[in-house]
């Protein structure tokens, strides 16, 4: 009878141990908003460098773009595709670290994915906001790498980014 009660007593502490465990992992689980989609992962060239970007073709990623994250890993970096070329227009809010802004016109001539950059905005600082930064011409890419970028790979207008 001893025994028995001692094995009840083991048996339920680990259904106890078990439930505990499980109802810990569930409080700690962050919730996906329902209407967020996570973009998909992309390696491109820019600067002779491999960089894995986020791609941020919907608007729903657009607008959240990088935002609330807390930084990049140096070869880390969000693409914006958009089915138009415009002058599109960025800004910092809700940033929490500096980024490299660039700004790529499509390369009609070949449509599997190159294309030139037209303008940068390099180390843009979240105390920029609200400030607006816009390229000189239409594009149909925006870049967005770790601040500093550009200036470590010797990335210019002109260069040619494979996406």
């Amino acid at each position: 009878m001893k025994r028995s009660l001692i094995s009840t007593t083991l048996l339920a502490a680990g259904v106890i141990l078990v439930a505990l465990v499980y109802t810990r992992v569930e409080f700690t689980t962050t919730p996906t908003p329902p209407n967020f989609v996570e973009p998909h992962l992309r390696a491109i060239q820019v600067g002779g460098q491999t960089v894995n970007v986020s791609i941020a073709d919907t608007d729903a990623t657009r607008q959240k773009g990088l935002s609330g994250r807390s930084g990049l890993a140096p070869n880390e970096g969000m693409l914006f595709i958009f089915s138009q070329d415009r002058k599109y227009t960025f800004w910092m809010k809700d940033m929490k670290f500096s980024i490299d802004i660039l700004w790529l016109e499509a390369d009609p001539s070949n449509p599997s994915g190159q294309a030139t950059i037209v303008s940068m905005a390099q180390s843009v600082s979240p105390d920029t906001y609200p400030r607006d930064f816009l390229p000189s011409r239409p594009v149909r890419y925006v870049l967005e790498l770790p601040a500093g970028f550009a200036e470590q790979y010797n990335v210019r207008i002109g260069d040619t980014v494979q996406l």
